[in-house]
């Protein structure tokens, strides 16, 4: 019943193509949730005067956020020994973990972490906040989808703690990296993230390929062309 569609990206216009959609009703506009993205990033924060002003002051951070059911179990202790070598071996780096509620990561992360000095465990954030520090991080672990397509925006390098992602574009371009919840795996990924520029530089490129933060000007100018 859909008269117009609005693809955020060339491969998911692609994908409507092989459905049989009509070409002249798909338009890449990116996605709207990097206008919303950049429009918060902008906002003034206090850092200190948030929820993030328990977290001590460090030169470099590490944001992780972890908590898909799929990985619960022994995966997801694996996942947490992994940000535990990583603190150990990088001490001057400040990992900090929004903790989500579900008892499933709770447990675990508080087994394996909450004795760990330079990892700051703190409760879930909003979006303002979460934003606030995803900008000022170096690295991103994260299983989830969203970020996979912010943090680019940033040119913060994203290693996804999942082995499969629904968001390929990021993989495509070389600015977000599956690791899956292999210890071994993601304690290798990082370091070579965190002591290698090169290999730094080539994933922290500012190109986000999810959008430029004109996805909501597109989709009007398009409204207005074929609508009005």
């Amino acid at each position: 019943v859909t008269d117009l569609y609005f693809a955020p990206t060339e491969r998911s216009r692609q994908a409507l193509l092989r459905e049989g959609f009509s070409d002249d009703t798909i338009f890449v506009t990116g996605n709207t949730v990097i206008d919303a993205l950049l429009q918060v990033a902008a906002r003034d924060a206090s850092w200190s005067a948030g929820p993030l002003g328990e977290v001590p002051c460090a030169d470099r951070y590490v944001l992780i956020t972890a908590h898909r059911r799929e990985s619960f179990g022994e995966q997801f202790r694996q996942l947490c020994l992994a940000i535990r070598d990583l603190a150990t071996a990088f001490r001057d780096v400040r990992f900090v973990y929004p903790v989500h509620l579900n008892p499933n990561v709770r447990q675990p992360v508080g087994d394996i972490l909450s004795s760990v000095s330079n990892v700051s465990l703190i409760e879930p954030l909003d979006y303002f906040w979460l934003v606030q520090l995803m900008k000022r991080s170096t690295l991103i672990l994260t299983d989830s989808g969203g970020i996979q397509e912010e943090a680019p925006s940033f040119g913060i390098p994203v290693l996804v703690l999942r082995e499969t992602t629904e968001r390929p574009e990021g993989i495509e371009v070389g600015v977000v990296k599956l690791v899956g919840t292999d210890r071994e795996r993601i304690v290798s990924e990082a370091q070579r993230l965190m002591t290698d520029r090169e290999a730094y530089a080539a994933m922290a490129s500012p190109a986000n390929p999810y959008g430029d933060g004109h996805a909501a000007e597109r989709i009007v100018a398009a409204l207005r062309e074929k609508l009005v």
